[in-house]
């Protein structure tokens, strides 16, 4: 795709088509309602309330949404937002509230969407692609070209999007004294592995942002906010503080990467921290049902109601194989998903939601993993309310 070729994005809030192609807005039902089984979609939602039970749970707490075209089949909360009031290393377990002061989990908190925030940033840069701006295989350096490693190394747009820069995964910005100095790292960072292998890196997102807001001439939060989440209505999706999020981390080295104590409403990620809570790669906050709104709209060809952020054909090309910042068909947190061209994405903080466009449901599971300390990484319980969802579409 080259700049100037492509069709212009049509003014956000404006009907994708006639009154008959206005996709529909969500509303409550139940399993049978959006023809899911209801036995598996009952075992999906019992499951993810016992990973918050027990002295070890797997979260402190969840909210869980499934959907199937307009309907919300299931929505449920369980366990507590705030659960622990720090981290003790010495028994290595959280130190509990005593009951009457701890927060529950309400299908309407706010969680820390970590990595989530990655889906945001890709759909504004596919606009762009779609408005004919951003050119998909231009080089990074046409737009910023004070990025000299970018520059030098021929970045493209396409590589950042599908992580195959070479970028390593993270920079330490954290311990750079000041913005000056975060700036400096990020400017003249060079690929460490070859262009075209698949490297995950939250660095091809914070260098997209730039592209975007030298492009847009816009600070990236408004953009965000007026292209995505205010036509669509997601009304609780922004970046922070939200004071009213689930808890996350009692952030202290040597586990972590700062210290902070113990965080709530405050981004968790230390590099989006270090940024002033604004970053490509992390800083957002959203709600299940937000989420909800975010995964209907793409299912429907990027229209929503009569809010359209983008057009069919260019969702299509941010999900196909191998995917525009979305990841497609991995088992080890879609399950049985996976395999028919499911696309999704997961949060370090517990975050995670897939869409199956074969089937027209989603899934949506945000959990506070990390609250009281982050451990090792495990999908699994993702992996298993995949396949409950898989399994419940096929068995109507």
């Amino acid at each position: 795709m080259l700049r100037g070729t492509l069709p212009p994005l049509a003014a956000p809030g404006r009907a994708g088509g006639g009154p008959l192609s206005t996709p529909r807005l969500l509303r409550p039902g139940s399993p049978e309602r959006a023809g899911l089984d209801p036995d598996e979609i009952g075992h999906l939602v019992g499951e993810v309330r016992d990973l918050t039970r027990g002295p070890r749970p797997w979260c402190a707490g969840a909210v869980v949404v499934v959907g199937r075209g307009p309907v919300i089949a299931a929505q449920e909360a369980a366990g507590w937002a705030v659960r622990y009031a720090a981290y003790d290393p010495e028994t290595d377990a959280g130190v509990e509230l005593p009951r009457e002061w701890r927060v529950p989990m309400r299908t309407t908190t706010p969680f820390d969407l970590a990595s989530l925030t990655k889906l945001f940033t890709t759909v504004a840069a596919v606009q762009q692609l779609e408005r004919g701006t951003l050119g998909i295989d231009a080089l990074v350096g046409a737009y910023v070209p004070e990025f000299t490693a970018a520059a030098e190394h021929g970045i493209t747009v396409r590589q950042l999007l599908t992580h195959t820069s070479g970028l390593r995964p993270e920079l330490p910005l954290y311990d750079c004294p000041d913005e000056a100095a975060r700036l400096a790292a990020l400017r003249t960072e060079a690929p460490v592995t070859a262009a075209g292998d698949y490297v995950y890196s939250d660095l091809n997102m914070l260098l997209l942002q730039r592209v975007l807001e030298r492009l847009t001439r816009r600070p990236f939060d408004a953009l965000i906010r007026d292209g995505i989440t205010r036509p669509l209505g997601m009304t609780a999706t922004g970046f922070g503080p939200r004071p009213d999020a689930a808890a996350t981390e009692d952030q202290r080295k040597p586990w972590a990467k700062a210290d902070r104590g113990m965080l709530r409403g405050t981004v968790h990620d230390e590099n989006a921290w270090a940024l002033g809570g604004v970053a490509g790669h992390a800083g957002l906050f959203s709600t299940a049902r937000d989420l909800a709104v975010f995964c209907r709209t793409l299912l429907c060809g990027g229209s929503y109601g009569r809010a359209r952020i983008l057009g069919p054909d260019f969702v299509e090309l941010m999900l196909a194989e191998p995917g525009l910042g979305f990841r497609v068909d991995q088992p080890w947190f879609m399950g049985e998903l996976a395999g028919r061209g499911a696309a999704g994405h997961t949060g370090f903080t517990g975050t995670s939601l897939v869409l199956d466009p074969a089937t027209d449901t989603f899934l949506v599971l945000l959990a506070n993993t990390v609250h009281p300390r982050r451990r090792a990484a495990d999908s699994g319980p993702r992996a298993a309310a995949g396949t409950r969802l898989a399994r419940a579409a096929r068995g109507r």
